[in-house]
């Protein structure tokens, strides 16, 4: 019994120290830029098919477009990942009708403004890294931070925070 109890927590070591070496080549990544912008707009792909997954509102997964992360965290969690590929396919599908995004990576109002605007980046910058990893052009895709300046829900409570710590995928 013992020797699987030491292999199961070597396995778990490697898998955690992969995903922290994973996070600190996006942290050294990063630039911060504002834009005025916070709307979402579908893409004009000029495909031959009628049928646009980003644009409807019934789809599962398409019409996700939020990823939350825990407090002072710029890790994505695993449960995020169906909506990280489905995001990629589309984009990928559509690379050569310039189907692009802008990742904007936002915060809870604690904390300084700068500090904000810096995690607010590397949550994006975490986005962005996983859908390249997943075969989209990093053309395709730009990565901002509005750091804590554009909240969902401005009340001062737990649950207005968690709503605030996220990245939202825009289409453009």
């Amino acid at each position: 019994m013992w020797p699987y109890l030491g292999t199961f927590i070597m396995f778990k070591f490697v898998k955690v120290f992969l995903l922290a070496l994973l996070v600190l080549v996006i942290a050294a990544c990063s630039s911060v830029k504002l834009d005025g912008s916070n709307s979402v707009a579908s893409v004009n792909a000029n495909s031959s098919s009628a049928y646009d997954p980003v644009s409807d509102q019934k789809s599962s997964v398409y019409g996700k477009r939020s990823i939350y992360f825990m407090f002072n965290s710029y890790t994505i969690d695993p449960k995020y990942a169906p909506i990280i590929s489905a995001h990629a396919q589309y984009l990928k599908t559509f690379q050569r009708q310039k189907a692009a995004i802008i990742i904007q990576g936002n915060t809870d109002d604690r904390g300084t403004a700068e500090y904000n605007l810096a995690l607010g980046q590397k949550r994006s910058q975490a986005v962005k890294q996983a859908l390249v990893a997943q075969g989209v052009s990093e053309s395709q895709v730009e990565a901002v931070s509005f750091g804590k300046e554009k909240p969902v829900n401005p009340a001062q409570t737990e649950e207005a925070y968690e709503q605030n710590r996220r990245a939202d995928i825009v289409y453009h």
